[in-house]
């Protein structure tokens, strides 16, 4: 395992940690425009998100969205976009980050429900994808180019 861990070192992957839940969400820890933030990271989401109580803490500028959001038991959800953001998690960053807000409460409701804490929000795909991820799920590790 240590040669991987070298390997991706040398391929200059950073690494980032994170935690499983009680309910088996790989929980993340990010930093959205210098505010800190607790984060799912959800390979089946295809935007990062923030919920709509969020925009204030970190600092968005939002616009309106056509785009409707669907998620797990729930669709047709309305969105607005914030673009030109901040992100940073552990030493990998993207300084012009775009991504969706819309309301987080079902997510929450579902944590809080198995006595889980609730999120800001959730990392996806884009950034996954955008830092050629590789998930380390035995070592509870994210490494991002």
């Amino acid at each position: 395992m240590k040669a991987i861990q070298e390997l991706l070192r040398k391929e200059k992957y950073k690494k980032i940690n994170f935690k499983v839940s009680k309910t088996q969400h790989l929980l993340i820890k990010a930093t959205l425009n210098g505010v800190k933030g607790n984060f799912i990271l959800d390979t089946g989401a295809s935007n990062s998100c923030v919920g709509f109580e969020s925009i204030e803490k970190f600092l968005l500028t939002t616009e309106k969205s056509a785009t409707q959001a669907a998620g797990a038991g729930a669709t047709g959800m309305f969105t607005q976009l914030s673009t030109q953001n901040h992100l940073q998690l552990g030493s990998w960053k993207e300084t012009d980050f775009s991504l969706v807000v819309f309301d987080l409460t079902h997510v929450n409701l579902a944590l809080t429900q198995h006595k889980a804490k609730p999120v800001d929000g959730i990392i996806g795909a884009d950034v996954l994808l955008q830092g050629k991820a590789i998930i380390d799920y035995y070592n509870h590790c994210l490494y991002l180019k």
